[in-house]
This record gives C-alpha cells, structure tokens and sequence, in this order.
C-alpha cells in the first residue's frame, strides 16, 4: 500500500537556469557584499508605471494600489539582476483588477509581475500580457506569477488574440489561473527565436474552455510550424487542466527538446499533441477522462520518449487514443504530418480507456508513411471499454513489441509477439489503479532501460523494473495527482506575497555555509537577523528541508546532499537571502 503525502508549494527550477547559477556562486566562493536597501513606488495608473521605468533599480519594488483599473495599457519596463528583481506587485492580493481593455506589457530583465487579476474585459489590440514592448524590446529571465485572467472575451469569439504570448528566454509563467476563454486563439503561446528560449510554465491552473469550432483553440502551444524544426527546450510541470475542451490539441508541440511532465489532464476534450518538432519527452503526467471523448497523448515526428504515463477513463478514439502513432507523409512541408520515427513509448498505464494504442491513424493517400523504429516496451492495458486494445492502421509499421501486458482472451485480438495476454490484477488505491501484491507486473519488466530510474509517483525503482507507470513499494507517494488547491495563485503559500516583495532587502552575506558529507552548518553574519525561515529545494523544486534559525550557527542534517539546488532564507519579514547552489563530492 502505498502512503501519500502532502505536496508542498513545488517551485520547479529551470536546470539550465540552475547550472548557470552554479557557474555564478562557484566565482564567489567567499560570499561577501554589501545591504542593498531597494525603494518601493506606489502607484495608481498605467502612467504612473511608465513615469517610472526611468528610475527603476534593481530590487525595486512598484506596488499597484487597490482598486479596478479600466482600460490600462501598462508597461513594465527595466533591468533587474539576478537575485534582485524588479518587482510590479499589488498592494494586497487580488485586490487589482484590470477591466476594459487593459493590456500588460513586460520588458526587460530580471522582471516579476505578481498578483494581478484580469476580468471584464478583452484586448483590443495583441495578448493581454505580452513579454515583449513591441517587436525588439523583449523580455528575459522575468516571471509572471499569481495572476488570473478570467472570461476575458470579445463579443465576437472569432476575434483571434492569445492570452498570453511569451517571447525572450528564461522566462516563468507560474501559479496563475487560466480560465473561460471562449474566443479564437491559443490560451498561452511560447514564440521562437533563433535559440533556445528554455521557458518556464508551472503550478498553474487551466480551466474551462468551450468547444471553438475549428483550430485555434489549443491551450498551450510552444512554437510555430514555420519554426517547429528549432530548439525551444521549454519545460511544462505541474499544471493542472480541467475541461480544456477547446479543440483536439489542448497541448500543442511545435518545436524540439521540450519536456511535458507532472501535469494532470481532467475532463479534457483534447491530446497532449506532438504536433511539429523532434526530441521531446512526454513522462509523469496523469489524464483522466471520467467518460468525456478524451484523449492522451499523439505522437508526431521523430525521436520521442512517452514514459511513466497514467491514463484512465478516456473515451476517445483515432486521433484521440489513449496513446496515438500517426502516419507521415512523404516529403511533409512544415505545416504536415512529419513521419514518426524512433518513438519510444514505456512503461505506460492504460486502464479504462476506448482505444487504448492506434498505430498509423490517420492513413491515406497523402499520409502513407508508417512509423518505423519505434518502441512498445513494458506496458499494461486493462479494463478496455471499447471493442480493440491495439489497433493497427498501418501493417508496414515498424514497432518492437516487448514486455507489455494486456488484459484480453486470444480470441478477443490478435497480438504479436511481446504481449502476455493476463489479468495484472490491479487495484485501485491512492487516486488510481496499481499493481496489487499479487500482480504479474511486479519485477517482470523487458529489456534494459537503464535511465528510467523512477516510477510515476517520483520513487526510485528497483533493479527488477515492474511493468507500468507504478512501482509497487510501501514508501510515501512524492508526486501524485493535482487537485484544484494545489496550483493557481498563492498555492501552497503561507504568507502574503507583499510581506517579501515590498519590505524586505535582499541581503547577500545574511547567511553562510559550509557542507560536509551529511550537514550544512548556517553561519548568520548578525544576531539582529534572527531568526531566519530557511527552505532548501530539490531538483524539481520540491522543498526538502525548511525549519527556522535561532543561534549565529546551526547545523542540519541532510541524507542526500546531491539533490539539494536553491536555498532561500527570510529574516522577520526585513530581508531576504537567495543562492542557487549544487551540492556535489562537498562542493558548492
């Protein structure tokens, strides 16, 4: 039996941005500097905020008075540093509401945009937030945080404006709410340029969007078809969407090295598409469809990884399977379906769904290409509603068909060789079905996959691999499906965000440390700072240790010392401390 544990405010961190950082501290190995004492602007205009974009310092913060700006056009401007952002902050949370046809526009550097709230409203020229103030003033390592946009319509639904367009690299989009979008247009869109733009999307909630009627309704798209052959490397985690109805593609790919992973489908009409683009990884994600036309996940294109996926209850069928190989055709401009090569799909859960695997959908004249050089690999299908658990459109495809296992009678299909047809005798516990102790799944795993190490729930599996998302151990659940409370904005956040932002100082010698082979040792540079909350976070930014500091040295215990990448400290609410650090062979 599995144990399930609270998940805590998960804040993911870019692991470029990560060994960038680590290039950064390794320079300034003794830490030292001096108090920088930032200036707070309250303001109560669009134009108030434009008047300042002259002044602005790094670590500044503008705060927007309470209240309902109507027909705003604003434009954040300025260049912040790392570790000492400029912030737009309002005064108290969700007390700024933007109507009319207020617009938001960020650029520069180092910038954060936090808690505000879009409703009555539309744009009436682009995005309603845009990173960017016109065609060349983009921006760069700037967040969007905490805020809502909310049935923010044209009474025409064909008028086609996006609701977020994230242009420049290194940027966040993060713990906002996205909901009622009921006009043309993608949701949120990631544009390309010439390089890798590694941004970030995370903790953030997408709720209901209505049929359109015709594309153009995606949810998230990252690139275009013109530029879906560039690197975009932008990571999807923890985001949560319900009753993305939109169209086919709630998620659409089109670009290469991106990575979808930790996100919770529900009741969506719709695929996590790999539309355009090569090399992206698709792993960790829960959908459930609860009897809707769902799909899970098609595959377009050439050298992707589908892996540790949990798929129940969805009733879609063709281009809307469970899990979908396309066919390619010949030659395939950019704007057509690229033929599907060296896919690798395993160790995936597949219960309770129509149409569990299709193989070539979509085969016709023009789509004549079948996948070649893909892989099928310790997979488990049961509980199929619909009538076939693998269909097969295309017999010239190319497949390795290894370990899986399918709840079906001989007589029921035809499978090839690396199918055991058997009851895996799953058993549903914790939110979704899992192998029993009695499962054949258990330790039966093909092949040698030697860099999936963990299973869908973040615990390492064993030597002897079990077939499916789902390791069967007695240890506590680190990632488990997300529920409405756990993403969107202040998720999980104890205190107002105005208690950091705009009385504290940033504080670069606040806190030391030293890291021996199982401890930290706190050095704090003034008894005046005491106490001090510290967190530090993993690699995906779950916190793994928090507690408070009370004497000038503290020592704390740390079992895995690898995993620890971003300690952040907070003194009474004055000063605040942040250090992107790796920890590895007692080297920081």
């Amino acid at each position: 039996m599995k144990m399930k544990v609270l998940k805590r405010d998960i804040r993911s961190v870019n692991i470029r941005m990560v060994r960038l950082g680590l290039c950064f501290i390794i320079a300034i190995t003794a830490l030292c500097g001096v108090s920088v004492h930032a200036t707070s602007y309250s303001v109560s205009s669009a134009s108030e905020i434009a008047d300042l974009s002259e002044r602005l310092l790094a670590g500044d913060t503008v705060i927007m008075r309470s209240g309902t700006w109507i027909d705003q056009e604003i434009i954040f401007e300025g260049m912040g540093e790392e570790g000492k952002p400029i912030v737009l902050l309002v005064e108290e949370s969700n007390g700024v509401v933007l109507s009319g046809t207020s617009t938001l526009r960020i650029a520069g550097e180092y910038l954060e945009v936090n808690g505000l709230r879009f409703e009555n409203g539309y744009s009436s020229s682009g995005a309603v937030v845009e990173f960017r103030n016109g065609s060349s003033e983009l921006a760069s390592h700037s967040r969007l945080t905490n805020c809502t946009i909310v049935s923010y319509n044209p009474t025409d639904k064909d008028m086609d404006y996006k609701w977020v367009s994230v242009y420049g690299a290194y940027n966040r989009v993060d713990h906002c709410s996205f909901s009622g979008k009921e006009h043309s247009g993608t949701t949120l869109v990631v544009w390309l340029n010439d390089t890798p733009n590694y941004t970030q999307i995370d903790h953030n909630y997408f709720g209901s969007r209505p049929d359109l009627g015709y594309n153009g309704g995606e949810t998230i798209r990252i690139g275009t078809s013109s530029n879906s052959m560039k690197e975009s490397r932008a990571m999807v985690e923890f985001n949560l969407f319900e009753e993305c109805d939109g169209e086919i593609e709630i998620i659409s790919n089109k670009s290469c090295f991106n990575t979808y992973r930790y996100n919770t489908f529900r009741d969506c009409a719709g695929c996590l598409t790999l539309r355009h683009g090569n090399d992206c990884l698709v792993y960790g994600n829960f959908f459930f469809g609860n009897e809707k036309s769902s799909g899970g996940v098609r595959i377009i294109g050439e050298r992707h990884q589908v892996y540790n996926n949990y798929f129940e209850g969805l009733k879609g069928d063709d281009y809307r399977s469970a899990i979908c190989l396309m066919n390619g055709v010949p030659d395939s401009p950019l704007n057509r379906y690229f033929q599907v090569q060296d896919a690798v799909v395993i160790f995936n859960t597949i219960v309770g769904c129509k149409m569990p695997l299709m193989v070539g959908a979509g085969k016709d004249a023009e789509k004549s290409l079948a996948p070649v050089n893909c892989t099928f690999a310790n997979n488990v299908i049961d509980k199929t509603s619909g009538s076939n658990h693998v269909v097969i459109e295309d017999a010239s495809a190319q497949i390795t068909w290894l370990g899986n296992v399918v709840n079906a009678d001989e007589e029921e299909e035809e499978l090839s060789d690396g199918f055991l047809l058997a009851d895996p005798h799953l058993e549903y516990t914790e939110g979704m079905w899992r192998p029993a102790s009695s499962s054949p799944l258990i330790d039966a795993a093909q092949g040698e996959f030697p860099l999936l190490t963990e299973d869908i729930d973040g615990q390492s599996r064993s030597e002897k691999k079990d077939i499916g998302c789902d390791e069967y151990m007695e240890s506590e659940i680190l990632i488990s499906p997300l529920e409405k409370n756990e993403v969107g904005p202040y998720a999980y956040q104890e205190e107002p965000v105005l208690g950091i932002f705009n009385k504290a100082y940033q504080m670069k010698d606040m806190v030391k440390w030293v890291v021996d082979r199982r401890s930290i040792c706190f050095s704090v540079n003034e008894a005046s700072f005491l106490p001090i909350n510290y967190s530090l976070y993993d690699v995906s930014g779950r916190i793994v240790n928090s507690g408070k500091i009370t004497n000038l040295t503290t020592h704390i215990g740390i079992e895995d010392r690898n995993k620890i990448l971003l300690a952040r400290f907070v003194s009474k609410k004055q000063y605040y401390q942040s250090y992107k650090l790796l920890i590895n062979n007692g080297m920081f």
